[in-house]
């Protein structure tokens, strides 16, 4: 009897085996977003107190918006040039500024810096993590590795510290008023600069520390020449065009952009109309709010148990083509729900549009592991974070769009039909079967053929080796 070979284990990458690389994937996965669920309960609150008006406000998360937007693609290309952990450390570091700034910020300029800071780090995020992930199991592993049990429950990590994030940062301020005198005592020791609505962001300051220090220690990559600013801004432009050619070339691609286009229009109405329901519902703007944050709170937990079903939805339907249809039919159902009990609060209708709030998050949290799974076996590790990149400027352009859409459109089921019709359209996409990548003319570890991934671009050009990749979960 003889056994199958077992893939050497790149020494790049610290010999790391499918476990280890899995664990690790997860923590920094945790780890960044938590802080960023802390400021969601906050955030708008924290501004008001520091004398901001709603029109101020609403500029400072369009220069968030706007930075993460603009510097998406070129970031993602930084990623594939210079290195996953060190573009990952820079994204680390420049959130703990942007939260000390949030935090200590009186000043209209500094929040809107951290807000811009932010949005800089959103982008250097959108991918390195999981593109180390999966090359270091494709080093211990083989292209065929299983990549969905891993890629789920980094999604599964992030939406419980979004959701942990939330509650954490919505109750700080409310248990430092409990003790008489512990509420006034930041801002009397510091002159006003500490109030307690900043202590989650100062609490994330800390913790995004902690994340920069991890990625350092725990992902190891392999060594890369030595490069020059030069050929990272060579490097970068290329990356860019890459990821752009990547849809017009495949068309399993092109649905997956799509499919993100597709998610962004489902997160923007839930994001923009949900809070207003829940102040109509509850009659006050305050209790509104208060009912949103758990309501957040249990969308990311229901994303987090989606993460985790993924890999059976995609043995239950056959694959993972089959696994997105399924979960975004899921998705369209939740906001057709929502949008047909938008004219009464009676409470058989606050019940179906609160199971339709959290079909929208359990469907979109087991379609986003399948997708990227057939993502990553149709790209290589050169072009792996520009290719998620585009995915995430998919996803963020067009929920951009569609929120401004349903800001103008009247009030009532429209926004929300409309939404569920653009996820149909999506969900529509996989009723046929994409055709497979050409085969790859060397055995697999099964010794078959295996799938050729598609070359993001002409990286090698610029780099000798290859050197170093949903959300918008929120």
């Amino acid at each position: 009897m003889t056994s199958r070979p077992v893939p050497a284990v790149s020494p790049g990458h610290g010999g790391l085996d499918g476990a280890t690389a899995r664990r690790r994937y997860v923590t920094v996965s945790f780890l960044f977003w938590l802080p960023i669920g802390m400021s969601i309960a906050t955030g708008v609150l924290l501004f008001t107190e520091r004398g901001m008006g709603l029109a101020a406000i609403a500029g400072f998360y369009a220069v968030h918006s706007l930075t993460a937007a603009a510097m998406e693609l070129p970031t993602g290309g930084l990623s594939d040039v210079i290195g996953r952990r060190p573009v990952l450390a820079i994204a680390g570091l420049l959130n703990l500024t942007a939260f000390t700034l949030i935090g200590l910020g009186a000043a209209g300029w500094a929040i809107a810096l951290g807000m811009g800071l932010m949005g800089l780090a959103r982008a250097l995020s959108s991918g390195p993590a999981e593109a180390w992930y999966v090359d270091t199991v494709h080093a211990h592993a083989g292209p065929d590795a299983d990549l969905r049990t891993g890629l789920a429950r980094g999604s599964s990590a992030t939406s419980a510290a979004l959701a942990l994030g939330t509650l954490l940062g919505g109750g700080l301020p409310w248990l430092l008023g409990l003790a008489p005198g512990l509420g006034e005592w930041p801002a009397d020791t510091t002159g006003g600069l500490v109030i307690p609505l900043s202590v989650p962001a100062l609490l994330g300051a800390l913790v995004e520390g902690v994340f920069v220090l991890y990625v350092l220690s725990a992902l190891p990559e392999p060594p890369r020449p030595r490069t020059t600013l030069r050929r990272v801004m060579g490097g970068v432009p290329a990356a860019i065009a890459a990821g752009l050619r990547l849809g017009a070339r495949d068309a399993l691609i092109r649905r997956i952009l799509l499919t993100a286009s597709a998610a962004g229009a489902a997160l923007a109405a839930v994001e923009l109309l949900t809070p207003g329901r829940a102040a109509a519902l509850m009659g006050t703007a305050e209790s509104g709010a208060l009912v949103f944050a758990g309501l957040a709170c249990a969308g990311f937990l229901c994303s987090a148990l989606g993460s985790q079903l993924a890999p059976f939805v995609a043995r239950f339907t056959g694959g993972s083509e089959r696994a997105v249809l399924a979960s975004l039919g899921l998705v369209t159902l939740g906001l057709t729900l929502l949008g047909l009990t938008t004219h009464t609060m009676s409470p058989l209708a606050t019940t179906v549009a609160v199971t339709g709030y959290g079909l929208v998050y359990l469907g979109l949290g087991a379609a986003g592991p399948n997708e990227n799974d057939l993502l990553h076996r149709r790209v290589d590790a050169s072009g792996r974070a520009t290719a998620l990149s585009v995915q995430s400027l998919s996803l963020q352009l067009v929920a951009a769009g569609a929120g401004l859409g349903a800001g103008a459109l009247p009030p009532g089921p429209l926004p929300w039909l409309l939404a569920a019709t653009a996820v149909l359209a999506g969900a529509l996409l996989w009723v046929r079967r994409a055709a497979p990548a050409p085969p790859h003319h060397g055995p697999s570890a099964t010794g078959g053929p295996v799938a050729a991934p598609v070359p993001a671009g002409p990286l090698h050009d610029t780099a000798p080796e290859e050197i170093h990749p949903h959300a918008r979960p929120t």
